[in-house]
């Protein structure tokens, strides 16, 4: 099963495009609870209960942080490990937003695929194609059911600043950066997506109508605490005819702990009030 094959088979089988984001707050965590317990017996909760989501993205940032390698101390790699073996769905997508050059970036191809055995990793495209592909060529020969996403348009406020640049043909950089990824896509895998944030409808819109028709996988950042809705996002893709399937609408600290954006601590039913926030994603999501 390639990466099209599993996005939309898992998409059926959850019922949903939802993606559940693991960046965790450490700081709004329940006391006493490690991040590794709470992200498994969330999972659990959510397995009782019958909530599916369609992938699940932890970012390796927040865990890379807790490693102390030269006290020899890697609790942070070791936690997100743990949690990614209790995974309760597919795709995982490591979100690294990886990118190099030549060997450099097969390596970084072989740390998400080999040594954490992700579905799918996030990947720079500011390199251009020296950058790209080794992942392609790693997808296309030793990971065949592997893809990554290119970072198309993101959801953070500075994206603007060199992706909405304008080219000497009058479009933002981040039109011609969908042309290559459309080309590659074409060129090296199906596999091949991009990452296009929900906090722009505009700006979503247009490249959710460039890609309908090409079979891009998209991830799509900034719904929830970043301020972007599901319901939206999900209107303007039927709208434009692009296959729900094949995306991907992550939500993260939204959905792990909501009562962070209230400043609030953990309540003592955190497990029911993340399960109600998993599920009222995944419904917005629904197909």
């Amino acid at each position: 099963m390639n990466y099209i094959e599993m996005l939309q088979t898992t998409a059926r089988e959850a019922g949903n495009c939802a993606c559940m984001g693991i960046d965790p707050n450490f700081s709004a965590l329940p006391v006493g609870v490690s991040v590794e317990d709470f992200f498994c017996t969330l999972f659990e909760e959510m397995d009782k209960i019958g909530i599916k989501v369609a992938a699940i993205k932890p970012n390796i940032g927040y865990f890379s942080r807790l490693d102390k390698p030269l006290e020899n101390d890697f609790g942070g790699s070791k936690a997100l490990a743990k949690i990614v073996k209790a995974l309760p769905s597919r795709p995982f997508i490591l979100d690294a937003k990886r990118g190099d050059i030549a060997t450099s970036s097969a390596n970084y191809a072989f740390e998400a695929f080999r040594c954490w055995g992700a579905d799918c990793v996030t990947v720079s495209p500011y390199m251009g194609n020296d950058s790209i592909s080794p992942f392609a060529v790693a997808i296309g020969e030793d990971a065949k059911d592997k893809g990554f996403y290119i970072l198309n348009r993101t959801s953070n406020p500075g994206g603007k600043d060199l992706q909405n640049q304008i080219m000497q043909d009058g479009r933002p950089i981040y039109m011609h950066v969908a042309d290559l990824i459309a080309k590659w896509n074409s060129e090296y895998s199906s596999g091949i997506g991009a990452v296009v944030g929900a906090t722009n409808l505009r700006e979503f819109e247009d490249l959710a109508a460039f890609y309908a028709d090409k079979k891009v996988p998209l991830l799509i950042p900034g719904v929830g605490s970043q301020g972007g809705s599901a319901k939206d996002v999900i209107a303007i893709m039927k709208k434009v005819g692009y296959p729900l399937e094949l995306c991907r609408i992550n939500s993260s600290s939204a959905l792990s702990h909501p009562w962070a954006k209230r400043k609030e601590a953990a309540p003592q039913n955190w497990k029911q009030v993340c399960t109600d926030a998993v599920r009222a994603f995944a419904e917005e999501c629904a197909l």
